[in-house]
């Protein structure tokens, strides 16, 4: 697809879409966020609530990116992983002079970290590990486009995959404690999804200490509707996680031993196991040692059998583990689906999930305004439509997804899914995440991950 980046007219940004774009227009709009949110150096998460650089935004931005420029594709992901800490750890931000968000880097305190990076300031935490699945992809669609492309991706891929194996040997290292087989986050943050219920009765342990030094919130004067943010109580718990971690000196291991928080995270499980799949892939053909693809492998499965070990006898879906009180994590969320993702299930436990998710409890509740899998089952207590992770659709997720399955051979879902993301987005506003019935664009709007997904849609269906 060819996408004409001049301006079209502006669309409604709120309540019920009076405007549906045409595909080439879609486009169009979607190029527009990326140029626009382009400061030079990267291409900012929203132009006003995120000002920084994110890991795993930058991971799907990269991905809209190369269906546009890709060197300026390439460009962000090297940009990101210059900020790599020295230990392997890949910072779930990487700031820019941009001062209009809380927490900063000051908050932070990550600049004498021992591991710590010495060219950038950074957060002390990690997101999820989908920068693989980024490089193939942009791979993928720079070998439909140009011998020069083709070429730069494959320089690129070559050059970036032993910090790719360097990030993926950090989360084994630092992040599988015990004997669950499950990756650990010691933040809510790490997982992406920051407020979601999977996450209350862990975080239910944190308990701030008098010493949390004050603060003042940023997100909720920029959104405006304090309903659509996590609330302060929470945010309290998440700044008290970071104290902790300061007071640790962001000495890995003691954070792991020592956080009030640690729960084995089943979706950034998934996500790891699929990854260790595409970096074997990526290696193989630009022959990298044999003993590292060796170690992807050992990886991949580990992850996989965590992934099917969790699933409920019952429901079949996957579950967090709170590491702390060694005891499953029953909320059913989207997470709950992981074993789509990378397989390793048996049969029976993901015919069922994919029964479940086509079922009226999620994709196809009947008052959802596109059969995008919500954050939360519409049909579950404590479903909240505006809430961030506690219910709203985000069009990254369904993405995911969709690719995993592409991957898999389930070519007409990912066909479903990837309509369904175009109906959901098709007002061109580019809501970090949608309300379900409605399809209100929340949150940030011209959110650049969004915009880039919606792109990679787009020219999929046109090649």
């Amino acid at each position: 697809m060819t996408v004409d980046v001049t301006s079209p007219p502006e669309g409604a940004a709120g309540g019920r879409r009076p405007v549906r774009y045409a595909r080439p227009t879609l486009a169009a709009r979607a190029a527009r966020v990326l140029r626009d949110n382009d400061t030079g150096a990267v291409i900012t998460a929203a132009p006003r609530l995120y000002p920084h650089m994110w890991s795993w935004d930058a991971a799907f931005i990269s991905i809209g990116l190369a269906r546009l420029d890709l060197p300026r594709a390439v460009a962000e992901l090297e940009t990101l992983f210059k900020a790599q800490w020295r230990n392997g750890m890949v910072p779930h931000i990487v700031f820019t002079d941009d001062d209009a968000y809380f927490p900063g880097p000051d908050r932070w305190g990550t600049d004498n970290a021992v591991d710590g990076p010495r060219n950038a300031r950074t957060s002390g935490i990690c997101q999820p590990p989908v920068h693989a699945i980024a490089v193939q992809r942009m791979l993928e669609i720079a070998r439909t486009s140009s011998p020069q492309d083709r070429a730069d991706a494959e320089r690129f891929a070559r050059s970036i995959w032993p910090a790719l194996y360097s990030w993926h040997r950090w989360l084994v290292e630092y992040r599988t404690p015990g004997s669950s087989g499950l990756v650990a986050i010691v933040h809510g943050w790490e997982s992406g999804m920051d407020n979601s219920p999977r996450w209350d009765v862990p975080y239910a342990a944190v308990n701030p200490g008098e010493e949390l030094p004050p603060y003042v919130r940023k997100d909720v004067r920029i959104i405006g509707d304090p309903s659509e943010r996590p609330t302060d109580k929470e945010y309290d718990r998440y700044l008290w996680l970071i104290e902790e971690m300061r007071r640790a000196g962001y000495d890995q291991k003691e954070i792991v031993r020592s956080s009030s928080f640690l729960v084995g995270d089943v979706f950034i499980t998934a996500l790891f196991a699929v990854s260790c799949d595409v970096l074997i892939e990526l290696g193989t053909e630009f022959g990298q040692p044999a003993s590292q693809l060796a170690d992807l492998a050992e990886w991949a499965s580990r992850a996989r059998e965590a992934v099917a070990a969790s699933c409920h006898s019952v429901s079949g879906m996957a579950r967090d583990r709170d590491l702390r009180a060694n005891r499953w994590l029953d909320t059913q969320t989207i997470a709950g689906f992981s074993p789509l993702l990378c397989g390793g299930a048996p049969d029976e436990v993901q015919l069922r999930l994919l029964s479940l998710l086509d079922s009226d409890r999620w994709c196809g509740h009947p008052d959802l305004l596109a059969p995008v899998p919500p954050s939360v089952s519409p049909m579950r207590p404590g479903f909240n439509p505006r809430q961030y992770w506690r219910g709203p659709q985000w069009p990254v997720v369904n993405w995911l997804f969709g690719w995993a399955f592409e991957r898999r051979g389930w070519h007409e879902r990912a066909r479903k899914l990837r309509e369904a993301g175009l109906r959901l987005t098709d007002d061109g506003a580019f809501g970090e995440y949608y309300e379900p019935f409605t399809g209100e664009p929340l949150g940030s709007t011209d959110q650049s991950w969004t915009a880039a997904v919606v792109l990679d849609w787009l020219c999929a269906d046109a090649d």
